[in-house]
């Protein structure tokens, strides 16, 4: 049975206490001056309430009412059958598992690797890229106001390192399955992601989050994300936890002189989710583009929150987010584009869509643009509506039974965000996993 708490901030302060002397990499000092400043950090800041304006729209009520502890040390028993993937059968892949925040090498399978290249646990790395880990781990979009990024500062102990050298391309997707196995007494877990990807080098990572049995979990996951100037990166996300689960996420990217860097975040799953994405354009002709699908039902809440920082002229943003709201469910969407004083030949473009399939389904849309220079092309929408009775007439004067034409019509009104999906055999698991949702809600 879960159980409650009325002092959240000091439970995970305790949690902390306890564990911190024994968590991975206790001989290194700059692991443990990083983790004593992340526990300052969320101190200070405690959990943002309704006055706090990013979390306006975002009540943190539900995930307070309960005392989270960190999971046991022994990993919950996961069948490989189980666990999702990108690549077709017997083509070759990278792939890293974690149940309940812990690496399980058992279920792991990383294949050969350019050289140079490294894709492992950052437990692994915490022994084998110690150097690599203190140049690069909790740099990159530090801040006083994101308390989730703090915590899992605090609690770090295991997640994914990826680091590609100059001019190299990892030609298959590299996945990392988080796994939330649930358990009677709420657990939480703090992956952290640290991807260096430099120049003129290319890889795809496609994370999965899914959770099994009926237990309640709090999975708060940190990326940090450094692309050297003309690096290539492709982010994927199919965020799909349980539906007693609560997901917070957290990504930053520092994306130098040229680079590329495309992020989409397919969500269905969680209680209560949130993926926040600010990536700082820090170099000329840099191109960014985020985007994603939300799918929720019943009283789940999911809140999209993006900040693109164009701090240099001549770069190109992208977003598009359409969504998917049911039942009494709620969906945010925040997104700022911010224009810097010199960031002059700025090309900008926002648009979130949403569908309400009930009278009780809510968006709160809250797109911002920020311009300080004066030679831009910017613009950004918003739009929420229904199901077109024309359109639903239309398919079902065909034939088309009415169930059947509701599911072709939200299908295709997600088509156009799962397009910017650029690899493949992501785009047509993603979509897989839509309709996997479609018939799930009307059976």
């Amino acid at each position: 049975m879960a159980t409650e708490t009325a002092s959240p901030i000091q439970s995970y302060l305790d949690h902390y206490g306890r564990i911190a002397s024994g968590l991975p990499g206790g001989t290194l000092p700059w692991l443990g001056s990083l983790r004593e400043a992340g526990i300052a950090r969320f101190r200070k800041q405690g959990f943002p309430g309704a006055r706090v304006e990013a979390w306006r729209y975002t009540s943190l009520r539900p995930l307070e009412k309960f005392a989270f502890a960190p999971a046991p040390a022994a990993a919950g028993t996961v069948a490989i059958d189980l666990l999702p993937t990108v690549m077709p059968a017997g083509q070759p892949s990278h792939r890293l598992v974690f149940v309940d925040g812990a690496y399980r090498s058992d279920l792991s399978s990383i294949g050969t690797l350019p050289a140079g290249a490294v894709v492992t646990s950052l437990g692994e790395a915490l022994v084998s890229q110690a150097g690599l880990l203190e140049q690069y781990l909790g740099k990159v979009g530090v801040t006083d106001s994101n308390p989730f990024q703090a915590l899992n500062t605090a609690f770090l102990s295991d997640g994914v390192v990826v680091h590609v050298p100059k001019g190299v391309a990892i030609a298959e997707p590299i996945e990392v399955v988080f796994v939330g196995s649930g358990s009677e007494n709420p657990t939480m877990h703090h992956p952290r992601i640290l991807i260096v990807v430099e120049a003129n080098a290319e890889a795809t990572v496609v994370e999965h989050h899914v959770g099994l049995g009926a237990g309640t979990y709090f999975s708060n996951l940190v990326t940090e994300i450094v692309a050297g100037e003309g690096a290539r990166l492709h982010h994927y996300k199919a965020q799909r936890e349980t539906p007693q689960a609560f997901h917070m996420a957290t990504v930053t990217a520092d994306l130098a002189k040229d680079s590329s860097y495309d992020n989409f975040v397919l969500t269905i799953g969680g209680r209560l989710s949130r993926n926040e994405i600010k990536p700082v354009l820090n170099g000329t002709g840099v191109e960014c583009r985020l985007s994603g699908a939300y799918m929720v039902n019943g009283v789940q809440h999911c809140d999209t929150t993006t900040v693109i920082d164009h701090a240099h002229p001549q770069c190109t943003s992208r977003e598009v987010y359409k969504g998917v709201i049911d039942g009494n469910a709620k969906a945010v969407f925040q997104g700022k584009i911010i224009v810097r004083p010199d960031a002059q030949k700025t090309d900008g473009y926002q648009l979130n869509r949403a569908l309400l399939l009930s009278d009780t389904a809510e968006i709160d849309s809250k797109p911002e643009l920020e311009i300080y220079a004066d030679d831009v092309k910017c613009s950004h929408g918003a739009t929420a509506g229904e199901l077109d009775d024309d359109q639903l007439f239309y398919l079902r004067a065909r034939g088309i039974d009415l169930e059947s034409a509701r599911n072709l019509l939200i299908a295709a009104f997600l088509a156009d965000a799962i397009e910017e999906v650029r690899i493949e055999t992501v785009r047509d698991s993603f979509q897989g996993i839509v309709s996997g949702w479609l018939k799930s809600q009307r059976s």
